[in-house]
């Protein structure tokens, strides 16, 4: 069936949550449809090439990429139906495999940005209002640090101002996606490009079942995408070892694969769990990541509190994960995936056993806090905090609270308070009397 294939509904839907925008807004915006575009998004028709100009030109991307993405589903849509339609489609996927590239280059390929991939509490919309903040409150464009540094969508704004950034995450996957785009190791485009169209023209119905399938196949990834994952990932590790790949080159093709799935991924953004229906049957899609040129990002993997013992800087931004959902069980596959050790898998959730367990996120909270702002050698410091501290869950419910960290940062310097309110989840709902972020800029007193 058509909407089991078509694959540029995906890809609108994607590009349209990506830049944050809401359906009737584009609807609006462009003088389509509302019901043609939710009908293009899931599949059940395809877009005209008007359109696609249309949507092109409202969400400043390539109308070339989504045309071909409009032809190709038009292909597949005409030979479905045909006796040696499928026949048809491998002997032109062969060819393309070993004939035509997909990508020519690197430079006129379309890549992951920073912001695509889904993370729960990342600040991609609060980010202008932080750093304009930081500007006018603080002086100096030195260091900046990053002391839990997530999806790094605030250390990639500060790199504008700052000299150098520190980042540092504990987490195997955040890490790595910061040495593929902040690293200075030199790196060959065309060898990763050959790989990406590689990857792209894999017939899962030839790979055998691997680790990643066997476990994740048909519960967090659909099963067919799940082998190629397996694949590939075993692929990148065998060329690591085999000296093919430096580890730039290492990082990037993880972190590409790490953005290729996560909108593949039969989740609501986190593998705590997964959704308990059929998985629809979507293309890989294996992209590349848009790397970036600043040369003084500083890459650490340590704990906060001991960090911050052998840095300094200008100011610390610090936004520590307030509740007790850990991160590292959050995003277990990720770090699974990275690490690549194939360890024993427990529970419906398919985790492995615990490891880079947060006391942020333990009854430790308030005092490891206190620790972290005591310690840090800067002037100023930059606390961002959202008031889930009111939520019904258990499991929202910060473990520091609003008059806790105001006492704790107002020990420690003179202390002003910002607030704004926001969309909160994935809703496009606005709160504006119960969510609210906070931003608390301390400059610190003289010791």
């Amino acid at each position: 069936m058509l909407d089991t294939i078509v694959s540029i509904g995906d890809t609108l839907k994607e590009i349209r949550e990506t830049k944050g925008f809401h359906l009737q807004e584009v609807a609006d915006k462009t003088s389509i449809n509302y019901t043609s575009l939710s009908r293009i998004e899931t599949g059940k028709r395809l877009p005209t090439k008007p359109q696609v100009q249309s949507l092109a030109q409202f969400y400043s991307y390539s109308e070339n990429d989504l045309i071909r993405q409009l032809i190709s589903d038009k292909i597949i849509y005409e030979v479905q139906n045909e006796d040696l339609g499928l026949e048809g489609f491998h002997l032109a996927e062969q060819k393309l495999k070993y004939g035509l590239n997909l990508f020519n280059d690197y430079k006129n390929q379309d890549k992951f940005q920073l912001q695509s991939r889904r993370y729960i509490g990342n600040k991609a919309k609060l980010t202008d209002w932080i750093m304009e903040i930081i500007e006018s409150e603080t002086e100096g464009n030195g260091t900046f640090i990053d002391i839990f540094s997530g999806t790094s969508i605030v250390a990639k704004s500060a790199m504008e101002k700052y000299k150098t950034v520190i980042l540092n995450d504990i987490l195997y996957s955040n890490n790595v996606t910061y040495q593929a785009f902040y690293g200075t190791l030199k790196w060959n485009s065309n060898k990763l490009v050959e790989l990406a169209n590689e990857y792209n023209t894999l017939n899962s119905k030839s790979i055998r079942e691997n680790y990643f399938s066997k476990n994740f196949g048909g519960k967090f990834y659909e099963k067919e995408i799940s082998k190629q994952i397996g694949y590939i990932r075993q692929d990148i590790e065998k060329k690591k070892k085999n000296n093919e790949l430096n580890s730039r080159e290492y990082a990037i093709l993880l972190t590409s694969l790490i953005y290729t799935i996560d909108r593949l991924a039969n989740t609501v953004g986190h593998f705590d769990a997964y959704i308990k229906k059929p998985i629809t049957k979507r293309p890989l899609n294996f992209k590349l990541i848009q790397t970036s040129d600043f040369k003084g990002a500083k890459i650490y993997q340590e704990d906060a509190n001991e960090l911050v013992r052998n840095i300094k800087g200008d100011i610390a931004y610090i936004d520590p994960p307030y509740n007790s959902r850990q991160y590292s069980r959050f995003y277990h596959i990720y770090e699974n995936l990275v690490q690549w050790k194939k360890p024993k898998l427990f529970g419906v959730a398919l985790k492995p056993e615990p490891e880079n367990m947060s006391k942020y996120c333990t009854v430790q909270a308030k005092d490891t806090f206190k620790d972290l702002v005591e310690n840090l050698d800067v002037k100023y410091l930059a606390v961002s905090y959202n008031n889930t501290y009111k939520s019904k869950s258990k499991s929202s419910k910060n473990k520091i609270t609003l008059e806790e960290i105001t006492e704790i940062l107002n020990n420690v310097g003179e202390t002003k308070t910002f607030e704004q309110s926001h969309t909160y989840f994935n809703t496009g709902k606005t709160d504006f009397n119960d969510h609210k972020e906070f931003l608390f800029l301390t400059k610190k007193y003289d010791k």
